[in-house]
């Protein structure tokens, strides 16, 4: 393997010369200008932007006693006699010498730096791939906190007065560089995620799930990454609220940053803003990442519109299932609503519960129904009935599920004969 023999440094209060006026030597002068370096520019012609961004430009041809006493200079040229002239040039004087995109006779290379701050990252290719140095530049841009320019100046005032703690300054690192981020992640279709999702699930330390995240999310957490499922599995119950928020806690003040994933989005009946509220009392950072909701997406993955011209023009969504798994029946009444859809999440093991409601009530046993299964994925499937016929059909139905009842049925049949 080649190893290059370079020492990466920072130069202080050091004068460039920048040789070039065109589009190669506008992108050095706004890196040179981005971080407040002081330049000089030298060309036959130059370029209206580097005109704003420079206030010492020669308009001329460059001859090498135009470097005086500059130690470090710029070929943004393109021109092959110029190279020349700094080669020879060097040869017999101190100088450090780039040459745009000829890293075999550089004596330094432009790296992809952070946002100019008092911490800085700078990430280099060795001048093989400015693409590759500023896509990890990037990457690690988005891992340094919003406030560490208020910390970093507050370690060098402690600095200046002789104050050195490693073992606390780590400790706070880790305090501001670690949180918690409550994911949606949708339906179960990565597809589906939104790009924020994604890129969180990608580069987290720690996550959380259950099992009704599905198999293909859980395939893009990176391997390295620590998963603790907290859902049920056979022959345990699923781990209490209580002690979800204590793993994710722990985790935090390990210093590791934890994804919580959720199905659907995380504040529709999905226990999110427990869980916000929880980590907001403890101090800790933490971002909510919205998800697509499978009461509104699932029915539109089977063809269903929630509202439809003629059939619904409202809806409600509802769950069934609540606190000590107790059942929530105040929403049948508006089954007998005209032009009104209505949504159940969490209802597929109450349906003996909601068609007894219902006939108590005196709702039209027609009243048309959907079970949609597992919306968006692989194993999604469909299932249309009447409340007279729900009880029987559920128990063809698999889980997670979602009932759709209302008129918008009708239209979904409407859908399937206008395909024949």
């Amino acid at each position: 393997m080649n190893q290059r023999q370079t020492l990466p440094i920072l130069l202080k209060e050091q004068h460039i010369l920048l040789i070039g006026g065109g589009n190669v030597a506008l992108q050095k002068a706004e890196v040179l200008s981005h971080n407040n370096i002081s330049f000089t520019v030298i060309s036959k012609e130059v370029h209206p932007k580097i005109k704003t961004l420079c206030n010492d430009i020669q308009i001329k041809a460059f001859k090498t006693k135009d470097i005086q006493e500059t130690l470090i200079v710029i070929d943004a040229t393109g021109n092959d006699k110029v190279t020349t002239k700094l080669l020879a040039y060097k040869k017999k004087h101190p100088l450090l010498l780039n040459v745009v995109d000829q890293p075999k006779v550089c004596d330094f290379y432009f790296m992809a730096l952070t946002q100019n701050a008092p911490l800085q990252i700078a990430v280099s290719s060795s001048g093989a791939s400015p693409t590759v140095a500023q896509y990890f530049r990037d990457k690690c841009q988005a891992l340094i906190p919003d406030d560490m320019e208020t910390f970093i100046e507050e370690l060098q005032a402690q600095r200046e007065k002789g104050v050195i703690a490693v073992d606390k300054t780590l400790k706070r690192m880790r305090k501001i560089s670690s949180k918690a981020y409550l994911v949606g992640c949708g339906l179960g279709d990565p597809e589906l995620l939104t790009l924020k999702a994604y890129n969180i699930i990608k580069r987290i330390d720690v996550v959380l799930y259950d099992h009704l995240i599905s198999d293909e999310i859980m395939a893009l957490v990176p391997k390295d990454t620590k998963k603790i499922f907290v859902g049920k599995e056979k022959g345990f119950h699923t781990k209490p609220q209580e002690e979800i928020n204590k793993l994710i806690r722990k985790y935090i003040k390990k210093g590791y940053s934890v994804a919580r994933l959720k199905s659907g989005d995380p504040f529709i009946f999905g226990r999110g803003a427990e869980e916000l509220l929880y980590l907001t009392q403890k101090g800790i950072s933490t971002e909510v990442i919205p998800g697509i909701s499978s009461a509104i997406s699932g029915p539109l993955m089977a063809n269903i519109p929630i509202t439809a011209r003629d059939y619904s023009n409202s809806f409600t969504v509802v769950s069934a299932h609540l606190k000590g798994n107790s059942v929530n029946l105040d929403w049948v009444p508006m089954l007998a609503h005209k032009d009104h859809t209505v949504i159940v999440l969490m209802g597929l093991t109450r349906v003996n519960e909601i068609v007894h409601e219902a006939n108590k009530l005196g709702i039209d046993r027609q009243t048309p129904c959907a079970i949609v299964s597992n919306a968006s994925r692989k194993s999604q499937s469909v299932l249309t009935t009447t409340l007279k016929n729900l009880k029987e059909v559920s128990l063809e139905a698999s889980r997670p599920a979602i009932l759709v009842f209302g008129d918008v049925i009708h239209y979904t049949n409407k859908l399937k004969e206008s395909q024949k």
